[in-house]
């Protein structure tokens, strides 16, 4: 029963994580249709918060699987 538990809550956090990907994602664009010389700087900040977003991702995925 708890492994299900598990399962369901790391799809709970996957939404999560999905979510602020696609409010990253979609910032940085706006920000970059903005002001285009900017582009270079805002790519970096895109990409550090992508890796960031998905490192908590995964990391619920670890736990979900790890605490039983």
């Amino acid at each position: 029963m708890e492994g299900s538990l598990n399962v369901i809550g790391y799809g709970i956090s996957v939404i999560g994580a999905g979510i602020g990907v696609g409010i990253v994602f979609g910032m940085g664009m706006q920000a970059i249709a903005r002001q285009p010389e900017a582009r270079g700087p805002l790519q970096t900040n895109i990409y550090i918060g992508f890796a960031l977003i998905e490192a908590l991702a995964l990391l619920g995925f670890v736990l979900a699987f790890a605490i039983q």
